[in-house]
């Protein structure tokens, strides 16, 4: 897809009606804003250039403050009522527009139809759920004597960073709470996937009072500049752990509050109490393999119990010989190309190390698969069978379609050997016995653990991670919280 002319919007233009699927913009204070300088994003289907986008500056960034200041002084005195309507009228144009929507997420971020379906329609679930997640003034002590509430105030400005892999919900994710709450949010989009973002901002300016919701698109040097900007409250970042500690770090020195969501090493154990292995193995394999493994929450790691290791193995193998590899936008694909030029050598290098290490591999390896003609960013998925707890592809987190499968005897070895990870943001364990998956759940140390099931998010949960798997949480009550303040008010009823 080649590139189109972008408009020149040097100064700034009205925010229009309809949308534009094919001009992409900065939105500051209600309006489209161009730049100087411009960058394109890959389709990683076909390595083409797309569309031209603001690469946008410090002072684009300061401008942007500006007016979110300035907006904030009448958006935290609207009520929970007014806010919520906004909300739902922006949920309801973003389903009206699914269809383009999910086009251009796949073209942008590679993912099949299907699951850019599923993304597009999340972002308009998470923002109907999160106007029925109440924030109530909390009443801890109420005597004679004395009465202790505690409430909820807007922060300021919120900073939302939104990584490649899910760069339309994770965006909606920070908006819905963001504003809830009573706050104003500049989003800044990823590099590689900018323009459903960009076009998802532009939308809700539609709603929303201009400063609100801004939109900026850089070349990856806004983000320090973001986390050290004196006037922006909070950072709510998505992304890698080695990223987040900086963020972190950064942040720290005008004590702004930070959320921080990064990497998973996700290991699912599957108990010998399972009877139904092909359809037990083909769950465990797609929640591993769902956009090409570029998610977080992923299953990383499969620990099968050693009484049926081999019947496991062979299930998963045999469902994901049944899994196309191609185009997003082609019929049937479940596996699309991975995202960008930096993570394809990054996969490829677990792979090296694969081979270099004599692992045995029990499907997959290749880096081109046969199945498509495409140029783009191809990974075959590869199972990895019963490598030692030291192999690479164990202890690191791939980010793509490469999965290693464990051997295990005993409850606590497993436990252990689980839990031997910096990571800790999500788990799942499999059985058939609802006890015994109970038991192992809670000995599991992470954000979230599921049961028979994974990657079942929920707008109106908490979701965070442990250890190095990020900070804070976000969604559900807990995530309205962290964006506003707590206040505490202490009210003497005795005489004076």
């Amino acid at each position: 897809m080649a590139p189109s002319a972008t408009a020149d919007l040097s100064e700034s233009s009205p925010i229009p009606t309809k949308l534009d699927f094919t001009t992409f913009h900065n939105i500051i204070n209600g309006k489209l804003v161009g730049a100087k300088r411009y960058h394109a994003g890959i389709n990683p289907a076909t390595k083409e250039k797309l569309w031209s986008v603001p690469a946008a500056t410090k002072e684009d960034l300061d401008d942007a403050v500006i007016a979110a200041r300035a907006a904030f002084k009448k958006w935290k005195n609207t009520t929970r009522e007014e806010r919520n309507a906004i909300l739902l009228k922006y949920a309801d144009a973003i389903e009206a527009n699914k269809e383009e929507f999910s086009r251009l997420l796949t073209t942008e971020q590679g993912k099949p139809t299907f699951q850019a379906d599923n993304e597009i329609g999340s972002c308009v679930a998470w923002l109907r759920a999160q106007t029925a997640i109440a924030l109530e003034d909390e009443i801890l002590e109420d005597t004679a004597e004395k009465k202790v509430i505690v409430r909820y105030t807007p922060l300021g400005i919120v900073g939302g960073i939104i990584p490649w892999n899910f760069p339309a919900m994770l965006l909606v994710g920070k908006i819905a709470p963001a504003t809830a709450a009573g706050n104003c949010i500049i989003i800044k989009t990823s590099p590689f996937t900018p323009y459903s973002g960009i076009k998802l901002v532009e939308l809700a300016n539609q709603f929303f009072p201009p400063g609100v919701v801004q939109c900026l698109s850089d070349e990856g040097t806004l983000g320090p500049l973001m986390t050290t900007h004196p006037d922006i409250d909070k950072i709510s970042f998505t992304g890698s752990t080695a990223t987040g500690k900086k963020v972190a770090a950064a942040a720290s020195g005008t004590m702004k509050r930070v959320t921080l969501e990064c990497g998973g090493n996700d290991p699912a154990i599957i108990c010998a109490s399972i009877k139904n292995i092909p359809a037990v193995a083909a769950q465990v394999a797609t929640f591993a393999l769902l956009n090409s493994g570029q998610i977080c929450l992923a299953i990383k790691r499969i620990y099968v119990h050693a009484s049926i290791y081999d019947k496991f193995r062979d299930a998963v193998v045999a469902h994901v010989k049944t899994l196309k590899v191609g185009g997003g936008l082609e019929p049937d694909t479940f596996l699309g190309p991975i995202q960008n030029d930096m993570q394809y050598e990054k996969v490829r290098g677990f792979l090296h190390d694969v081979k270099a290490d004599g692992l045995k591999v029990a499907f997959g390896g290749q880096e081109i698969p046969t199945t498509t003609s495409a140029t783009g960013y191809y990974i075959h998925p590869t199972i990895v069978d019963n490598p030692p707890d030291t192999a690479r592809i164990v202890t690191e987190e791939p980010f793509g379609p490469i999965l290693p499968l464990l051997s295990w005897e005993t409850e606590d070895e497993v436990v252990a050997r689980a839990n031997a990870t910096d990571y800790g943001l999500g788990a799942s364990i499999w059985s058939d016995d609802e006890e015994e998956a109970e038991r192992i759940a809670r000995k599991i140390e992470s954000g979230t653990v599921w049961v028979n099931t994974h990657l079942d998010v929920s707008p109106l949960a908490p979701f965070g991670g442990h250890k190095e798997s990020g900070m804070g949480v976000e969604w559900g009550t807990s995530g309205l919280k962290a964006m506003s303040n707590s206040q505490t008010i202490n009210v003497n009823k005795g005489k004076l």
